[in-house]
């Protein structure tokens, strides 16, 4: 048995991740660990995971939501979320039957060498009259601006779109200034 590490924090379920482990070594699939847990991958792309919790044990399948799933298991742990990602749940062991738990990872596999996955939805321009304004009278702040990442524009027009007050609205333009002109996120000191 490997001593790859798994979602379980708690020491629930370890015989029957093995035991699912023991049965996915049997598929192309490589096994390896992210985010603290197992995951299977094809060609370096996420299939599927496997973890442990209170009440049931699972695997979990990156896109799930291609697979024809004829036998009505999968679930989506976090509906209006989670787009793509599906899990079927265990309660014990005796419920799990190697061939139907192999057609669906042979399917997973079909699927990513299919290159059936969902894209990520490209986020709109948060929309921020007051920074624009501040944007279009200094070119300086402008250019430094442009340089940032939709993401990071989005920060720095969230931070003052929120801002009930006008006054509240020029404090935040006035601290963020440095920012933008040194090329610095609004939350970089926040992320190592």
């Amino acid at each position: 048995m490997s001593e790859s590490k798994s979602w379980n924090r708690n020491a629930y379920w370890q015989q029957e991740i093995e035991r699912l482990k023991d049965l996915l070594a049997t598929t192309e699939l490589v096994e390896t660990t992210k985010w603290g847990g197992i995951v299977y991958t094809l060609n370096g792309k996420n299939v599927l995971g496997l973890g442990g919790f209170k009440n049931y044990f699972t695997i979990w399948f990156f896109n799930g939501v291609f697979l024809k799933d004829e036998l009505g298991v999968l679930v989506n742990a976090n509906e209006g979320v989670t787009k793509g990602l599906r899990q079927w749940r265990f309660a014990q062991w005796n419920a799990v039957n190697a061939q139907e738990v192999l057609h669906y990872v042979h399917e997973a596999i079909a699927n990513e060498r299919a290159g059936l996955t969902i894209k990520p939805e490209k986020k709109a321009r948060i929309e921020c009259a007051y920074l624009d304004a501040a944007l279009t009278n200094d070119s300086a702040l402008h250019a430094a601006f442009d340089q940032f990442t939709l993401s990071k524009q989005n920060e720095f027009l969230e931070y003052i779109a929120t801002a009930k007050q006008e006054a509240t609205k020029a404090s935040r333009l006035e601290k963020i200034k440095p920012l933008i002109l040194a090329g610095s996120g609004l939350n970089d000191r926040y992320k190592k």
